[in-house]
């Protein structure tokens, strides 16, 4: 009963990942020439806007970013993915709590387009995946005893590394995106970097979920309480991820305009070794043994 439980919860993180890859692999190969006007939007921001492709009425910037985001989901998100579901459907520990931080990838991914991008064709792509990838990590969850799973982490789980991680990204987050909101509302458009869009829906995300979340991670992990465990094994997954992605879109923005940002890119490149390290570190620390 329980392995038929684990095929399905498989089967359906293949569907997430199928709609991913099919969404990822639209926005590069049908991104058209990169041809841009410049357009002055309401609040008097110039800036140049796409008028091609599956993400023309998009700024020049958000759609270089975009493609490198969905080259990384399309060779590395993707491919991580389809390698574990086999053992998901074996019902592995490992794998699931794997696969619970690449769903939360793709719902972070998609439910910041499906709120982002201007109005397209993709927009009823993106609403399914974000949906069901928050579905089939709540499934995964909820086949996970916490308690046990606390247990089985040995002294080498690194807790205080973790905690660190969680309070310094938030740090960031918290000190990078302050700073855009109170430039944008004081007129500073090229600190605020609104590029016509009518708010800030990364930040208001990152503000609103990524940080709170990172906070109480690092607390719950550095207080030993048996969430803690199964939040930093999934942010850890997360983190990498996100960062990899980050620095694949900032090599794409670099590509398309000419200035590479490399504080941007030593800084997440720092964080995606050092979520690495952890998760590494993280995975030997837990007995391989598949539970409930």
């Amino acid at each position: 009963m329980a392995n038929n439980r684990y095929t399905k919860i498989a089967m359906l993180c293949a569907l997430v990942t199928v709609l991913a890859a099919v969404a990822a692999a639209v926005g590069i190969f049908f991104r058209g020439n990169g041809a841009a006007v410049e357009v002055t939007s309401v609040r008097g921001e110039s800036y140049l806007v796409i008028t091609e492709g599956i993400y023309r009425f998009n700024s020049q910037r958000m759609v270089a970013e975009g493609v490198g985001w969905d080259i990384f989901t399309l060779f590395m998100a993707v491919p991580a993915m389809l390698i574990a579901l086999p053992k998901v459907a074996r019902g592995s520990l490992h794998a699931r709590l794997f696969a619970i931080g690449l769903l939360a990838y793709f719902f972070y991914q998609y439910f910041m387009y499906a709120l982002t991008w201007a109005l397209g064709p993709l927009l009823l792509l993106f609403i399914p995946i974000y949906t069901l990838s928050f579905a089939a990590a709540a499934w995964i969850v909820s086949t996970i005893p916490i308690d046990d799973l606390a247990r089985r982490a040995s002294a080498r789980f690194p807790r205080r590394g973790m905690a660190i991680l969680c309070v310094l990204l938030s740090l960031f987050l918290i000190l990078s995106w302050l700073r855009m909101i109170l430039a944008g509302l004081a007129g500073d458009f090229e600190t605020g970097a609104l590029l016509g869009q009518t708010t800030m829906v990364v930040q208001a995300m990152d503000l609103g979920m990524i940080v709170p979340l990172a906070l109480f991670t690092a607390i719950a992990i550095w207080m030993r309480w048996a969430v803690g465990y199964l939040l930093s094994i999934v942010f850890v997954v997360k983190a990498v991820a996100m960062a990899g992605a980050i620095c694949a879109m900032l090599f794409m923005a670099w590509a398309v305009e000419g200035a590479p940002e490399v504080g941007s890119l030593i800084i997440f490149g720092a964080v995606a070794v050092a979520a690495l390290w952890l998760g590494i570190r993280m995975y030997r620390s837990l007995e391989p043994v598949a539970v409930g």
